[in-house]
């Protein structure tokens, strides 16, 4: 692996055209913890961009608060994450409802930060790995490592790395480990329905469930369908 050699020398390609980026940061997942790592040392200027469903959560700020501790520099910005808008909309798990709601893309937030904070490079954390779509798009580009678009000003340093590559990073640099829904399975911090997700949130983060049932009212049934089917299998 070679102390994620190619992702080095991608962030070090883009830092030779400016010093300030947009780092789009989930907080608690693994791709974004190695990546804070390896772009706080490149550039004078690091805009952590954390897109939320929910705002606030206790289980997610604390990635923030050790992020902070350990990066003093960061600056930090919370946007609604696009997903949200499409929720709205469609008043999805009881969120209170707007036909009207326009629809972000992630292209759209990225272009308004930009104007708003007035930073051109914008990192993400998309790997090949992740799924087809993200596979082909990366291998699109024609930088010689499938990982910057130089027209968009958008760059991918982790693109040829599997999951595990990541993890051997975070073990080796004792970073914060991801967080994981008490299973193997990490959470996405989008899918409010996710049983898993909701289960580890009710045995160690109660107060946040209960935060994400008042944006989410429909959200509760998941929960109280599978106490009800536990019960019918008795």
């Amino acid at each position: 692996m070679q102390e994620l050699k190619r992702a080095r020398e991608i962030i070090d390609d883009v830092s030779k055209e400016t010093d300030s980026i947009l780092l789009f940061h989930s907080l608690s997942g693994k791709d974004s913890i190695v990546l804070l790592d390896l772009c706080y040392k490149k550039f004078k200027r690091v805009v952590v961009v954390f897109m939320y469903i929910v705002k606030d959560l206790e289980h997610i700020m604390r990635y923030y608060k050790y992020a902070k501790a350990k990066y003093p520099n960061i600056e930090f910005v919370q946007v609604p994450h696009y997903a949200l808008f499409y929720d709205i909309k469609t008043g999805y798990m009881g969120i209170k409802q707007d036909p009207k709601q326009r629809q972000w893309t992630l292209a759209d937030i990225t272009e308004k930060l930009r104007k708003r904070l007035g930073v051109e490079w914008a990192c993400y954390g998309f790997k090949q790995s992740d799924s087809l779509n993200r596979r082909l798009m990366l291998r699109s580009y024609t930088d010689g490592k499938e990982a910057i678009n130089w027209k968009t000003k958008k760059f991918y340093p982790l693109s040829t790395y599997k999951n595990q590559e990541i993890m051997d990073y975070i073990l080796d640099h004792r970073l914060k480990n991801p967080e994981a829904n008490g299973t193997n399975k990490q959470s996405s911090g989008v899918d409010v329905e996710d049983i898993e997700y909701q289960k580890f949130l009710k045995e160690f983060y109660p107060a946040d469930l209960e935060k994400i049932y008042k944006v989410f009212p429909m959200a509760r049934i998941v929960l109280l369908k599978a106490d009800k089917n536990k019960e019918e299998l008795k």
